[in-house]
């Protein structure tokens, strides 16, 4: 599908309604998910949405409100991850006047004001056990009582859910509600990574170098036939987000109307980093493997500056390393 572009925001009209760009694009893997959400929109079902870091978890929740009824209201994300552990329930269920030091005035908290339109949680998994407790009784019984307050409140929300986390393995070790799971667990929607969907690497190319040229008002450039190809064999570790870093980094080194092989960072800026991984080793664990310790090589395995250079959230970088038993000196 070929999108219009009418301005540099990530939000953008096309054929088929409005999208976000990490839906750009016509391969069999993003279509099917499409086509999945499309059908999950108009109902007021929950929605649980697993997929990798950086993969458009939240865009694809965006997708979902944007072909709803709800779509004039009112989408509100929340990342749970990064929501302070104090004030935990008060973030999502506000609080009263004085209900506790610090709290100088009513709050609606993120449940309310979601109030009539689409509530996301990403990183739904990182939610203590007391606070998964009142959001069930939110969805069971349709209403909020804030912190210090007593009397509940009636909220209208649809709620989606998102979480690289497995959750199954989290409530047999008694770290997730299985009364929570089931609520939240009904329709299931898997974001692919950008590695099973290459087909559409060079058209969110093309979308992230002209939003780069509208945003800084210069001419567009264009990848050479070189550096696409290192986008299409690159394994994407951080997925749409890295890509979009990639292309930043690119359009600002780039001197001339063309990005060559040499205007994109390490380790894509350079075909020998899949030319290391023999034939035996050559899986995608071990290519995200070899990918990690040459981004912590060339930061002298600094962690902070190799998850910037990976596009990635050094948090995620951290899971990576241990998940993939990397040692590190």
């Amino acid at each position: 599908m070929q999108a219009t572009l009418d301005s540099g925001i990530p939000e953008l009209l096309a054929g088929e309604g409005r999208l976000t760009p990490e839906f750009i694009g016509a391969s069999a893997a993003i279509t099917r998910v499409k086509a999945a959400a499309r059908s999950v929109a108009p109902r007021a079902t929950t929605a649980m949405l697993f997929g990798e870091t950086g993969s458009g978890k939240e865009m694809l929740a965006r997708y979902i409100h944007l072909h709803s009824p709800r779509s004039n209201q009112s989408f509100i994300a929340v990342d749970c991850s990064a929501l302070s552990e104090t004030l935990f329930e008060s973030q999502l269920f506000g609080h009263v006047k004085g209900s506790f030091t610090g709290a100088v005035r009513d709050t609606v908290g993120f449940i309310r004001a979601a109030d009539g339109g689409t509530l996301f949680f990403d990183e739904v998994g990182e939610f203590p056990m007391s606070v998964q407790a009142k959001l069930l009784r939110v969805l069971q019984e349709r209403c909020v009582v804030p912190v210090g307050g007593t009397e509940p409140v009636p909220v209208d929300v649809r709620l989606i859910c998102a979480t690289n986390r497995d959750l199954h393995a989290m409530v047999d070790m008694g770290k997730f509600r299985q009364d929570l799971f089931f609520r939240l667990n009904v329709v299931i929607l898997r974001v692919p990574p950008l590695r099973e969907r290459t087909d559409d690497i060079l058209p969110l190319s093309e979308f992230f170098l002209n939003r780069q040229s509208i945003l800084n008002s210069e001419p567009r450039r264009a990848l050479s036939a070189e550096a696409a190809e290192s986008l299409i064999r690159y394994p994407w570790p951080g997925n749409i987000r890295e890509l979009f870093n990639v292309l930043e980094h690119a359009h600002v080194m780039c001197t001339g109307q063309t990005i060559e092989l040499a205007d994109l960072p390490p380790p894509l800026n350079n075909f020998s980093y899949l030319g290391r991984i023999s034939m035996t080793d050559l899986n995608l664990a071990q290519i995200e493997r070899n990918t990690i310790l040459e981004a912590l090589k060339r930061t002298r395995y600094n962690r902070a500056g190799a998850a910037r250079l990976l596009g990635i959230e050094p948090r995620r970088l951290n899971r990576r390393i241990a998940s993939l038993r990397i040692i590190l000196p």
